[in-house]
Parts: structure tokens; sequence; C-alpha cells
């Protein structure tokens, strides 16, 4: 189920902090992040598959990377799944080792496998053009290979990967010609890695990519090539409707992890959840700046925008919202919830059953930890927003709110226009 939060006098309460009392202190919008939850998502999620086998958590920080939620994680063991060289330097700065850290990029340049390579991270090699610029750049690196599975799931046809003629991976038909090749090379190869997509709720698709990548380390171990780990990727979805059902973690462990324990020698299983780990741990609070009644429809006018939470724009995605300061009390009308960017996509939820909302008041927005400040952007010159971290009934600012001077910080007039 969806996450529920504590009501105290008709307010909502984030780890024991009553919501408007943040926004105050903090100012909106603003990203409010649970350290107690995090480590709660983290722990569940390892616990159901490390009970079967070995199991290494990679953190897939895409979804967020503030310093403080890394270092939360870092102390908790997480291994991390970086994209770039700006996360893998971002992790290593929170303090992670780079034997943690595993490098998955796509359409890398060489400039970026030789900053990789130089800082001792292993690298999933994503293209046959990728593992022989390696080659030249870095001999015998620890690699492994992302493979196109032929599987694919997510919330959104923008966030599935795995299916046949993706842009990610070494295609089924070439992987085990590519082994072979790494091997020739000279490569430290360590494991195989797919993923399917993000936000899947079903145990199926999951298990008809492991059957894949099951045939192909048996393909692969009689090249004389034994591989040390399989990694499935990430994508375990969370709910984010009311009623929505969860991921039923414990059957996807135990049914993965048996086929891998009864069809293949491999030891250890990665995985690298980044939605499961921060999405509910994250609330965006955002102050109602405007109600206007269209005649069609009524709208909420808030201060958070596409700019602040891309995703209902970008994938139609629906995030649950409610007035923190009218917690639980009757809805009176429905109404779209809308930012300030002057685009008519400038949405965070449609037709949602509300109390009366009012001028000032604060509205909560649930499931934002995961692609929630990392895609936010200065859109319309809006300064980027603070992050906070709450814990046991203490709020902490974990980044600071840009301003108006930040935006122009890079900016250059030539001498010539002035």
């Amino acid at each position: 189920m969806m996450r529920d939060y504590e009501s105290k006098d008709g307010v909502m309460n984030i780890a024991g902090i009553p919501a408007p009392e943040i926004a105050a202190e903090f100012g909106t919008p603003v990203y409010v992040c649970d350290e107690a939850r995090i480590r709660e998502n983290y722990r569940n999620v390892h616990d159901a598959f490390s009970r079967y086998m070995d199991t290494r958590i990679h953190y897939a920080c895409k979804a967020n990377t503030n310093l403080a939620i890394l270092r939360i994680l870092e102390q908790e063991g997480s291994g991390i799944d970086a994209v770039s060289i700006g996360e893998v330097r971002t992790c290593l700065k929170a303090g992670f080792t780079p034997d943690r850290i595993m490098y998955t990029g796509t359409s890398v340049s060489d400039k970026e496998l030789k900053e990789v390579a130089e800082l001792g991270v292993m690298i999933n090699i994503d293209s046959v053009s990728e593992m022989e610029r390696l080659a030249e750049i870095a001999p015998g690196h620890p690699v492994s290979f992302r493979i196109t599975p032929g599987v694919g799931s997510g919330h959104s046809d923008k966030v599935i990967t795995g299916s046949k003629g993706s842009k990610f991976g070494i295609p089924l038909k070439e992987v085990v010609s590519t082994y072979a090749r790494a091997n020739d090379l000279g490569f430290d190869i360590r494991g195989i890695h797919a993923h399917i997509g993000s936000g899947g709720q079903s145990v199926e698709p999951f298990m008809d990519m492991m059957q894949v990548l099951i045939n192909l380390v048996n393909e692969i171990e009689e090249l004389g090539i034994n591989l040390k780990f399989i990694d499935m990727g990430g994508g375990i979805g969370v709910p984010y409707k009311p009623q929505e059902e969860e991921m039923d973690l414990n059957e996807l462990a135990s049914e993965l992890t048996d086929m891998i324990q009864m069809e293949t020698d491999i030891q250890t299983l990665i995985l690298e959840p980044g939605r499961y780990i921060v999405c509910d741990a994250v609330t965006l609070l955002t102050k109602v700046n405007d109600v206007k009644d269209s005649g069609v429809k009524k709208y909420v006018g808030v201060d958070a925008g596409f700019n602040t939470l891309i995703r209902p724009a970008f994938y139609d995605s629906y995030h649950y919202v409610a007035i923190t300061n009218k917690f639980g009390k009757a809805c009176t009308n429905r109404f779209d919830v809308v930012g300030p960017i002057c685009e008519s996509g400038d949405y965070l939820a449609h037709d949602r059953v509300l109390p009366e909302p009012e001028p000032g008041d604060i509205m909560a927005i649930y499931n934002a930890g995961a692609y929630g400040f990392s895609m936010s952007s200065n859109y319309n010159s809006r300064p980027l927003c603070a992050e906070v971290l709450v814990n046991d009934g203490k709020a902490e600012l974990i980044r600071e709110a840009e301003t108006v001077e930040d935006l122009w910080r890079h900016q250059r007039i030539p001498e010539r226009l002035m």
C-alpha cells in the first residue's frame, strides 16, 4: 500500500514534525526526505534477497544523488549503480570506495571511460564499440556486460529499457561472441547485467529476464569464462495510488534466487533499486498561491511546477496530493493542481478531490523521492528548491535553495555588448 502519514489535530506530520512548520522554516517548494524510511526501505530489499543467497544492493543513484542520502546508504552498506562520471564522483565524495561502485553508461565517450577507469571503478559495458575502445584505454580492466534481454517492463514507454531493439545493451544474438572477444582482449570479466525498465509491479517480467540471463551464463561458461555475479538491474515498482498493491518482494526474491541456484553456479546476485529505496521517503511540500474556477474546471495554483517535479508532465505519472493543514478534512470539490510555469502542460495532479483549498495552504505531493529533485530544472528562470532531511522530530537543511544570482553565475556578456 501507499505510505500513510501521521495526522495530529488535522495536520500532516512527517517524522514527527508538522509539515506546515517545515514549510514555514525552509520555504516552499521544498523536498522533505525521511531518513528512517530510507534506511527501512534499503533493509527491506536487502533482507528479502540476502536470506536466500549472497546479495549486493547497488543503489541506482540517478533516482536521487543528494550527498546526505548517499551517506545514509553508504552507512547501510549499499553499493552504487552510477550512469555518469558525475554520479561516480558524487558517490566517491559521499564516502563510497571505488570497489562499491559499478558504472553503467550508454553512448559513453572515450574521455569518460578513461576517467572512470582511472578511478578504479568497474565498468558495465553497453556496446561492442565501447568494449573495443576500453581495451585501448584500460587493458585488463574489470568489466561486466549489459545485455538486451528482449523483455521490457515499466510504468511508461519512456522508461522501458530491456525490449528488443532498445538503445541499451548488447543485442542477444551478439552476447556470447562479445564475451569471447572480451576474453581475447584480456579483460577481467566479472558478470552479466540486464535492466528491463523502471517501476514494474509484477514478478513475471523479472523471471523472464532472469531465464535469459541464466541461459547466457551457461553458454558463456562453455567458453571457459566463469562469471561471478548476475546483476538483474532495478525496476522494482512502488505503489503511487492509495489502493495499489505493493510488489511482493519475498515472492520475487524467492523465485529469482531459486532459478539462479538451481540452474547456475553463480554465487552472487546484484540488484539495482533506486525508486524502491527513495520514492516514498520523500515528500514535496508546496504552497497554494491561487485558487481559480475556469467555469470548466477548478484549479489550485501552487509554487511547485514541472520545473520542480517533472514526472506528471513528462510521464503522465500519478502522485497523490493532500492539503497538510486540512489533513483528513472532508473533501468538497474536484481540482487540478497546477504550477507557475508558463505552459499548459504544467500540472502536478488532475481531477483530485480535496478539502476547500485557500491561498497559504501547504500541499504535500507524495512519492517524490525518485526522479523528483534529480530531474528538476531552472526553466522560466526559477531557482532549484531546497532539500531537507527529517529524522526523529528534527529537520536539517541538506541542500540550500538556489537564488536568482546562482542562475547568472556561469553566464558571461561579451564586452562589446556592454
